[in-house]
């Protein structure tokens, strides 16, 4: 599929994580603004330790300039 709707931030993610980790992005509606996000967390405990992979955030840069 090319998205999901979820009433939740939480119960979006769960099916969004388990079928593409690195590539999935968070996008927000019904806002005044647009906002775009990577599909994980903030990674504190991978922090500083050069494991973290930014595909997810690349491709919410991207889907960022596609909408926007």
């Amino acid at each position: 599929p090319d998205g999901y709707l979820a009433l939740y931030h939480d119960q979006g993610l769960i099916p969004v994580k388990l079928l593409a980790f690195d590539a999935a992005v968070n996008t927000t509606l019904g806002l005044p603004f647009l906002r775009t996000s990577p599909d994980h967390g903030t990674g504190f405990a991978i922090a500083g330790r050069g494991e973290a992979r930014a595909a997810s955030m690349a491709a919410a840069l991207v889907t960022a300039r596609d909408l926007g």
